[in-house]
């Protein structure tokens, strides 16, 4: 009589399911997480880009105001707002991205650099009065860098949005969320749109 074959011992195939079960939640946990990692990344170095065109701008205007002021030095008020408003906005620059996910810090944030670029469109404003001065290459130069600027910053911004947006996204699928809640992924903030400030200012020659 032939021998009967041994069963596979219920436990074995009862522990082989749960190491195969165990491997696929590391390698979907990994996987994930290595995708959120670089998601963030991307955030950071939209939000970096950003960051340096604030910087650029920022450099910018004491050349603007010292010209501007040669020709309208009795524009008190414009340009003191203007100095004051780059004096606030100098604190908050190159800030951490870590206001990214503090919706109140982030919106302090913005409504600096947002006061900035409304004063600055004030000056450009009044600069219209002085023919002299719209006639002057210093000031030409300037002002095309100025615009230049605050195109790129409003590129960089919509760039940076669309950069939370997909991180944003990505967290919050499920199972996703869980992942991103155990290792401490959270939601970013966005920068908010139609401010005034985020217009260029309006170059005439």
């Amino acid at each position: 009589m032939a021998e009967s074959k041994k069963k596979f011992p219920t436990w074995a195939i009862v522990l082989i399911v749960i190491a195969v079960l165990a491997l696929l939640c590391v390698k979907k946990y990994t996987g994930t997480y290595n995708n959120m990692v670089t998601l963030d990344e991307g955030v950071s170095s939209s939000w970096s880009q950003v960051q340096n065109q604030y910087q650029r701008r920022y450099d910018l205007i004491p050349n603007l105001v010292n010209t501007v002021k040669g020709y309208a030095s009795h524009e008190t008020d414009v340009l003191t707002q203007v100095t004051e408003a780059r004096s606030k906005a100098g604190g908050v620059i190159n800030v951490s991205d870590e206001v990214l996910q503090d919706p109140e810090a982030f919106a302090r944030f913005q409504q600096v650099q947002d006061s900035l670029g409304a004063s600055l469109q004030r000056l450009l404003a009044v600069t219209e009065a002085y023919p002299d001065l719209k006639a002057n290459e210093n000031f030409l130069s300037l002002q095309t860098q100025l615009e230049g600027t605050e195109n790129r910053i409003a590129q960089e911004r919509r760039k940076f949005n669309d950069s939370v947006k997909s991180y944003n996204n990505y967290i919050r699928k499920f199972p996703n969320n869980i992942i991103a809640n155990m290792s401490g992924f959270d939601k970013k903030a966005y920068f908010a749109a139609g401010s005034e400030a985020q217009n260029a200012p309006a170059v005439q020659f």
